[in-house]
């Protein structure tokens, strides 16, 4: 059902990405490291979960590792993959394979992380390809005492040495998750070592529109074609957004009440993150606001800071607005910054 909030996990509920799951399938053959990439409630871990429903692989959710401690240790990743066993099993017995997965009897201390991936390695023999993917890894930075060094280094020895393994990394934070793989950093231990890359966009506007057709016409509700094109035009064309649109418009049947009540929901979950983006620095902010205000260019947000009373040195707001764009919050174009969800844009302009 397209109307589902939950993440999807088959192929025929996710509308219109054969070609991400093409360019997915070509990459996770050809290369042995693939990033899946795009801004946040673009639909990429659909698109990853419903690929491993076909595909032997797991899946480990890295923020949600991170948000429990503020940093990752081996062991917190260990207990995760062990919490995985019974799907390893499962598995294992739909691709009628035998798999002795030892490290799930030992203490996470006393398992070394490339004996699992070894392991993980052996499935299938020399015939299936076994996948681990981590969602949100641009948060492995925060593994360990180096910057998660020793993960990219066992990512390099998986690289090199374990050809039955693959290695699947998710990213909203598109920029900060090149930085940390370091691909064209000579002291990165994957230095030179060549991934595949697929990106998952938003809908153009003909798509969303599509979309929200085909979503009320699973449930049998006629929605005014208006209405469709009034949602389109505030939301975009973020999946995330249109599901949870067309979920409130089930719910209430009045376009009106149904986007209120949408961005109310909308506005807690980016509240949240706009949260954990202030404890980074309260410019972030304020640099949001005044681009969803309308001051686009350079010099409007460099005023607009010092009249918020945060006048900041130019070479300091360049790198602020740098890291904004790593971390897919805004995106340039001609000179000119925007918000990369309306969502926010709605949110920061009030």
């Amino acid at each position: 059902m397209l109307f589902d909030l939950r993440p999807k996990d088959k192929r025929e509920e996710i509308f219109d990405r054969e070609m991400e799951f093409r360019e997915l399938e070509k990459s996770v053959e050809r290369y042995p490291l693939t990033l899946l990439l795009g801004i946040r409630r673009v639909g990429k871990s659909s698109i990853l979960r419903a690929y491993l429903n076909e595909n032997p692989g797991i899946l480990i959710d890295c923020r949600e590792l991170y948000a429990e401690r503020g940093h990752i240790t081996k062991e917190d990743l260990i207990k995760e993959l062990q919490s995985k066993g019974s799907l390893i099993q499962r598995v294992s017995s739909k691709f009628k394979v035998k798999l002795n997965m030892r490290f799930l009897e030992v203490e996470p201390r006393e398992v070394p992380l490339r004996d699992v991936f070894r392991e993980l390695n052996e499935f299938g023999g020399k015939t299936e390809k076994f996948i681990i993917a981590f969602d949100e890894a641009q948060y492995l930075r925060f593994y360990g005492s180096r910057g998660g060094k020793e993960l990219l280094a066992l990512f390099a020895h998986a690289y090199d040495s374990l050809p039955n393994l693959r290695i699947v990394l998710t990213g909203s934070e598109v920029g900060l998750l090149h930085d940390f793989l370091g691909i064209n950093d000579y002291e990165s231990p994957l230095y030179g070592r060549i991934g595949g890359e697929v990106y998952v966009k938003p809908f153009d506007e003909e798509t969303s529109r599509a979309f929200l057709r085909a979503g009320f016409e699973e449930t049998g509700i006629k929605v005014p074609a208006e209405d469709i094109e009034r949602a389109v035009s505030v939301l975009d064309g973020i999946p995330g957004w249109l599901v949870l649109f067309g979920v409130k418009y089930l719910e209430k049947r009045d376009f009106d009440n149904a986007l209120k009540a949408s961005l109310e929901v909308a506005k807690a979950l980016v509240l949240g993150e706009i949260s954990e983006l202030e404890r980074r620095s309260r410019r972030y902010i304020q640099i949001l606001r005044a681009i969803a205000l309308g001051y686009d260019r350079w010099g409007l947000i460099r005023d607009y800071l010092e009249v918020k009373g945060m006048k900041t040195p130019e070479p300091r707001l360049y790198e602020l607005l740098r890291n904004l764009e790593k971390m897919g919050w805004v995106e340039k174009e001609d000179g000119r910054y925007s918000l990369t969800d309306p969502v926010v844009r709605l949110i920061l302009s009030k």
